[in-house]
């Protein structure tokens, strides 16, 4: 996802850019690209067979032991697409898009219809929220593999003003022009959607008014858990205890835990805050909020409106956020909580994987130019047969961030206070101070900065674990290597990561050491240097990984963000082998309309369904509420783009992908 996930902004229209959308990181040290060349070599890398060399490092199935794997053919089944940018989506032939729930539709017990360009905040906090992004499905009834009736998890990740009321304008500015009013109705648009969905005649549908749908916004009350909570730097007017927020923010990707309680990330927290005293050095928190990206320019028009986002009137509020919560789906009731021991950051997602000793491992990663790739082990096993003795299961355990070195080896190195250097000499007096500045901590460690991680997922077939590094505009041309040969990496890549016993039913996720290795370089091969692929078909070339996720086969499908800025094509959904004759041969599956990405790859249990979150439709310089730049999905005259969630299903019922 976009650093900013805002529109395009006119030259006339830009403020502050350069404080505002630059790097956080003051020094990031030894950057993935220098670590890569240094790990394969100038030589090996320009050659033809640079992906084979470079996977062929990698321990644990026949195909990575030098098993030719050039001419092998795909298990995945479908014609591909042709590569277009259009008003409108398509997708592989034989398969059918069903629009499942839209922007403003209603999901609450006398929630009202929507009405365009009219939303105020009581309609908002009834009707599914805007740029729904992660999605979950959570089968009912509880326990079961139930593959057509369940609950739909979605997070919704910020707003686009211009697009949701008339009169607001094109570019960035818009966003400032918000009333009161409308300031508040998107506070409320942002948080979370729960939905009850069903399939019924191969259709799927949500169940309005059901007893289990919910809204959790940006006002929704949250307890705060974990080492941070009650610290001093979590206390604000309104809750001198630190241990009570309202609401949760800029929500990204996410995850689940084997428990069954959802894992929703906050990102981008700090565009919401704004204020002159940012800008005051004397202040004790400037250098933190520097490090996390505050500006005296809010992205919106809240700290206008809202005291709580003016820093100068509440320093601490921005330490409330850019945490993962955890909340139970089944109960409506539940309260969220923020897991403090899992570090706060640009939260991109937190995908687990069980370790062979019970413990659960939760990968995450820090969406922003030369930031890092986390992990959080939590310090019990956790609980299959009650699941209530899970449920501060990740307040304790261990943090660490991850360091790549030359020779392919991974190192996780851990956040703990009073090891090395994050002792109060460094201004960590405890572990509270460790997770709230998890940036600064994980920096003094020297972990390995990275070319903006997003999602980090475990291949539960394989055991593997795969970053997806979107992009890294920021690269100069004193960074540029063998590996990502451009002075600007806009294309991006995905690293594979190897723990041990990967491939076997001993996958130790806990291990202190791991292997790493590149799964493929992203671009248009002949076109764009240091492109390196399986082997890509004609049309099967990407750009801009952002999400992932994997069928029952172990199959990985690659959703793309920013792809229309950097290749001039359509975001879309990719899919690939992860071993045999068809690893990382890329085929593209579905492309979005028009200034949309695609986010939130989920397939049910039968992998039958694959649900995709299409957010920001419209997103296109110059698209406003009268003349958007499409109407998607309605195509109705007076209907804005609504961002929406799609179930696309195979149209003889039959298994995704085959």
């Amino acid at each position: 996802m976009p650093d900013t996930h805002l529109p395009a902004i006119p030259e006339d229209e830009k403020i502050d850019a350069s404080e505002e959308f630059g790097t956080s990181n003051p020094d990031p040290r030894r950057p993935i690209g220098e670590i890569i060349e240094a790990r394969y070599g100038r030589r090996a890398l320009l050659g033809a067979g640079a992906a084979a060399a470079a996977l062929a490092a990698l321990p644990g199935e026949a195909e990575a032991q030098g098993v030719p794997r050039t001419g092998g053919p795909s298990t995945l089944g479908f014609e591909e697409l042709r590569h277009g940018l259009a008003q409108t989506e398509s997708v592989a032939e034989g398969y059918e898009v069903q629009t499942l729930i839209r922007w403003g539709d209603p999901i609450l017990a006398d929630a009202p219809d929507f009405t365009p360009g009219r939303t105020t905040p009581d309609q908002q906090a009834r009707q599914f929220g805007y740029n729904n992004d992660y999605l979950d499905f959570f089968p009912l009834p509880a326990g079961s593999n139930n593959s057509e009736h369940g609950l739909l998890a979605v997070n919704h990740e910020y707003t686009n003003t211009n697009l949701m009321w008339p009169g607001m304008g094109t570019g960035r500015t818009s966003a400032l022009r918000a009333s009161a009013e409308q300031a508040r109705t998107e506070l409320l648009a942002h948080g979370m959607s729960v939905v009850e969905i069903r399939k019924t005649g191969g259709r799927w549908s949500y169940v309005k008014e059901s007893r289990l749908n919910r809204r959790i916004t940006g006002e929704t009350p949250m307890r705060v858990a974990g080492p941070a909570a009650g610290h001093d730097a979590m206390k604000t007017s309104a809750d001198p205890t630190g241990l009570r927020v309202l609401g949760t923010l800029n929500n990204c990707a996410g995850g689940n835990t084997p428990w069954g309680t959802v894992l929703t990330a906050e990102e981008n927290f700090n565009g919401y805050f704004g204020g002159a005293e940012i800008a005051n050095q004397q202040n004790p928190q400037h250098a933190a909020w520097r490090r996390y990206g505050l500006a005296q320019q809010s992205w919106y028009s809240w700290p206008t409106h809202m005291d709580r986002f003016d820093v100068g009137k509440e320093p601490n509020e921005p330490n409330r956020f850019g945490w993962v919560v955890e909340f139970d789906p089944y109960d409506p009731q539940s309260e969220p909580v923020k897991r403090t021991a899992l570090g706060r950051f640009k939260h991109e997602g937190c995908h687990h994987a069980v370790n062979k000793d019970g413990r659960v491992v939760i990968y995450m990663g820090d969406d922003e130019r030369f930031e890092f790739v986390y992990r959080f082990v939590t310090a019990r096993p956790f609980d299959r047969q009650n699941r209530a003795a899970n449920r501060d299961l990740l307040d304790e355990g261990v943090l660490s961030v991850a360091k790549l070195h030359d020779d392919g080896k991974l190192e996780w190195l851990d956040l703990v206070h009073g090891q090395g250097p994050l002792t109060e000499a460094n201004g960590f007096r405890s572990q509270a101070d460790v997770v709230i500045n998890a940036r600064q901590a994980a920096s003094l460690l020297g972990a390995t900065p990275m070319d903006r991680p997003e999602d980090v997922e475990p291949n539960k077939v394989t055991g593997r674990v795969y970053v997806m590094l979107t992009n890294n505009d920021r690269r100069t041309a004193q960074q540029v290597n063998a590996a990502n040969p451009r002075a600007r990496n806009t294309h991006g890549h995905v690293v594979e990561i190897v723990p041990p016993g990967a491939g076997t039913n001993e996958v130790d996720h806990a291990a202190k050491e791991m292997r790493w290795g590149l799964f493929l370089v992203a671009g248009k091969p002949g076109i764009d240097a240091g492109t390196q692929y399986h082997r890509a078909t004609g049309e099967g070339w990407l750009s801009c990984p952002d999400n992932c996720a994997f069928d029952s086969k172990g199959r990985i499908w690659i959703a793309t963000d920013g792809a229309p800025t950097a290749a001039g094509i359509a975001d879309g959904l990719y899919a690939a082998d992860t071993r045999g004759a068809g690893r990382a041969l890329t085929k593209l599956f579905y492309q979005a309309p028009t200034g949309a990405e695609v986010c939130g790859p989920l397939f049910t249990p039968d992998d039958r369904t694959v649900f995709l979150a299409i957010q920001h439709p419209g997103e296109d310089s110059g698209s406003s509420f009268e003349r958007p730049s499409t109407r998607w999905p309605d195509f109705a005259e007076g209907v804005p783009p609504r961002p929406s969630v799609i179930a696309i299903v195979k149209k003889d019922g039959g298994v995704i992908g085959d």
